[in-house]
């Protein structure tokens, strides 16, 4: 039998429709000899901790929150819980709003990652399906930003910006090398920073690559739904209008990704 090569960890926390839509999307489009699937709720006690008892397929871990702390560090923490338990040469950190679409999107992820050896990891800093004049502004925005840091050379091996505002791979997409993480002893929740940013900056000033991948290249393997969790959970958030908007969205991945067929296939809980 295959040893799986690629350990996926995957939080949740109160997010029943999006967590058994992942989790089935993941099953349809991944080779299960590939993978180990870690799920970490985070102290949800609701209906979406009764379904992931329910998975077959998946590793469960249960965390009960510490007082106190907040989202970000939840999240990290959980992540860290699974991390923990990872014997596999890959580890990749996705959300329960990220929906994997194509059958190819492992070994995609995996080639790039083991393109060269001086590769620590691969992902993405937003993922997002933007109108081509979008992108093309946006482009635009970011070379004038990356011209910028070159010129006063703060640029360096994939982190960019100033200080503590730099760009890396964030957690709804960022596949490591499990063996750089051992080598330096590293986490998602290290710096007490959003997941898996500390880390980032510590494998580049380690002098490895950190590659982000195009968005419109990684939008044909996976679709990634921004801040669903907190726009799921309003109590999370300050702002109403963000929620409102952020309904609208999920709506409309939602439908792109036939999402009602898939949730009533309950065949890829077993």
């Amino acid at each position: 039998m295959n040893q799986p090569i690629v350990s996926i960890l995957v939080p949740n926390y109160k997010t029943l429709e999006l967590t058994k839509l992942c989790l089935r999307l993941l099953r349809k489009h991944t080779e299960s000899s590939q993978v180990r699937v870690i799920v970490i709720d985070n102290d949800s006690n609701d209906e979406s901790l009764a379904y992931l008892r329910t998975v077959a397929w998946i590793n469960l871990i249960e965390r009960k929150a510490i007082p106190g702390e907040s989202a970000v560090q939840s999240h990290s923490r959980a992540l860290d819980l699974a991390l923990a338990q990872v014997t596999t040469p890959y580890v990749l950190s996705i959300h329960t709003d990220t929906l994997i679409k194509h059958p190819q999107w492992l070994d995609f992820l995996l080639a790039q990652l083991t393109a060269r050896p001086s590769i620590a990891g691969v992902g993405s800093w937003k993922l997002e399906s933007k109108s081509y004049w979008r992108q093309v502004l946006k482009g635009v925005e970011r070379k004038m930003q990356l011209t910028y840091y070159r010129l006063i050379g703060r640029t360096k091996h994939g982190i960019e910006g100033i200080g503590k505002n730099y760009y890396y791979l964030r957690s709804h997409c960022a596949l490591y090398r499990m063996d750089l993480l051992k080598k330096y002893n590293l986490h998602f929740s290290d710096g007490d920073m959003v997941a898996g940013k500390d880390m980032h900056k510590c494998l580049v000033d380690a002098g490895h690559e950190m590659i982000f991948l195009p968005s419109d290249i990684l939008i044909n393997y996976l679709e990634h739904i921004n801040h669903a969790t907190t726009v799921l959970n309003p109590h999370l958030s300050k702002r109403q209008k963000s929620v409102d908007k952020g309904l609208r969205r999920i709506e409309k991945s939602l439908a792109r990704m036939q999402a009602s067929a898939i949730l009533q296939d309950g065949s890829l809980d077993r």
